[in-house]
């Protein structure tokens, strides 16, 4: 294939913290570049963030309606290979599986839907329609998660037994909803967010990072949410015990009340004959100790990493790679499966979250919801 692959966009206009980042990150790794958007709830501010863009004005559509229905009509030469979908969360399913249906694949930013429903239905969507998704849970994609990960799934730490989670932030400490904050506006506001607050928006990564990391599942949880915002009907901090499928219990920590936090998402993983440790703002570094060694400190690019640690690091050690990095590895990912797709070559999937994770993901928050409103009671979450 002798060319980058052809990317719309959803939302993400002029103004939009996450756009930009989706943007940036996709046009890292040089695999893809954006042709066309409907960037905003409007056909001006749309097409000012489009022109803004450098983008043709017959590309920048009015709605996502439009977009997927005049770029269909388009030869395959020029019309978009994929559509990213970096809307709130009440603007997630009805685009995805538009374009599904229309025979585009989808990045889609998390949480995958609205509600349950809406993701067992596109979940259905993606299995029939044979077109590739991929979820923005962006923290899977650190090289120190990845050599995480691989050292439990090579068994060195042997049986996992205890998990450790937690993410913590401050910015709804005050009640920034009302002063016009956009961020926080539809956050807390149930109709754009869903039935978890703090739970859908950061919550469901220490979910996803536990189940990722581990190689485990969520079997049963017991949940105690809080709302601590004045007239917030959506949570903004959490507690929450795990139980695992494989024995070992686990406790989740979440929270945008945590005065004086910024971005304090943490994991730790104890096992039979050792332990990890990995900090989002220090995420270079993966913490090791051991029963019978000293303990070690692994870094990107460095040395003894497992493969799967050394294909998502881009630059030199001691040159630290993050935020921007992360999300890059999930869309370069997904381009190199879209590409043999295209090609029509046949692949192992390579690593990058799935529709089956977003389901997973509102299964937990619908659980954890339950629990709450049951004086936290243990619920199934899967």
């Amino acid at each position: 294939m002798n060319r980058k692959l052809r990317m719309g966009m959803i939302g993400g206009g002029l103004g939009s913290f996450i756009g930009d980042v989706h943007r940036k990150a996709a046009g890292i790794d040089g695999m893809i570049e954006l042709v066309c958007g409907a960037f905003n709830s409007t056909e001006e501010k749309s097409k000012a963030s489009g022109k803004a863009l450098f983008l043709p004005e017959d590309r920048c559509y009015g709605n996502y309606e439009e977009m997927i229905a005049k770029e269909k009509e388009l030869p395959e030469s020029v019309r978009m290979d994929f559509v990213s979908i970096v809307t709130p969360n009440h603007m997630h399913f009805p685009p995805a599986k538009m374009a599904l249906e229309n025979g585009f694949h989808v990045v889609c930013d998390k949480p995958i839907t609205l509600t349950l429903e809406q993701a067992l239905q596109l979940q259905q969507t993606v299995n029939e329609s044979g077109k590739l998704f991929a979820l923005t849970h962006n923290y899977t994609g650190h090289p120190m998660v990845k050599q995480a990960k691989a050292m439990i799934t090579n068994g060195d730490l042997g049986k996992i037994r205890k998990i450790q989670v937690q993410y913590l932030q401050g910015w709804l400490a005050t009640d920034v909803e009302k002063t016009g904050q956009k961020q926080a506006a539809w956050r807390v506001d149930p109709s754009k967010s869903g039935i978890g607050g703090a739970l859908g928006d950061i919550g469901t990564h220490a979910e996803n990072l536990t189940e990722y990391i581990t190689g485990l599942k969520i079997e049963e949880l017991a949940a105690d949410l809080g709302k601590f915002g004045k007239d917030r009907t959506l949570d903004d901090d959490g507690n929450i015990l795990l139980r695992m499928n494989n024995g070992a219990k686990g406790t989740m920590s979440f929270s945008q009340i945590a005065t004086g936090e910024e971005n304090n998402l943490a994991i730790r993983v104890y096992g039979e004959k050792g332990s990890l440790e990995w900090h989002q703002e220090n995420s270079n570094e993966l913490i090791t100790r051991w029963l019978d060694k000293p303990k070690r400190i692994y870094t990107s690019n460095g040395n003894d990493l497992y493969g799967e640690a050394i294909s998502a690091s881009r630059i030199p050690s001691g040159h630290p790679e993050g935020y921007l990095e992360a999300f890059a590895t999930i869309y370069k990912n997904f381009a190199t499966h879209l590409m043999a797709e295209l090609n029509e070559e046949t692949i192992d999937k390579p690593d990058y979250p799935s529709v089956e994770d977003g389901v997973r993901g509102m299964k937990f928050i619908y659980a954890s919801v339950e629990s709450d409103k049951n004086n936290s009671t243990w619920q199934k979450s899967s």
